[in-house]
């Protein structure tokens, strides 16, 4: 029923929130990730299109209710509308 949400068990070699070290964002200036009110947030979104790990991103904000910042390449707004659509 919640396919979007995945599971964060702590298996895997990786520990819960393994991802992030593979994550582009983290290589990359993070400021970017959390535009000031009305910025543009196309700089961030275009790093997350190629990044490997994307969906557990966005897994992640998603099951944590994060409320700021670009998250698996969607906005907070996108997330709520998205969160919304699947409820």
């Amino acid at each position: 029923m919640d396919e979007w949400l995945t599971v964060l068990d702590g298996g895997g070699d990786e520990g819960i929130l393994g991802w992030q070290e593979r994550a582009l964002c983290a290589q990359t200036d993070p400021e970017s990730f959390f535009p000031e009110k009305g910025g543009s947030t196309r700089e961030a979104k275009a790093v997350c299109q190629s990044c490997d790990v994307r969906s557990e991103c966005l897994d992640y904000a998603l099951a944590n209710d994060e409320r700021f910042g670009i998250w698996g390449g969607l906005s907070e707004r996108e997330r709520r509308k998205l969160k919304k659509s699947i409820v």
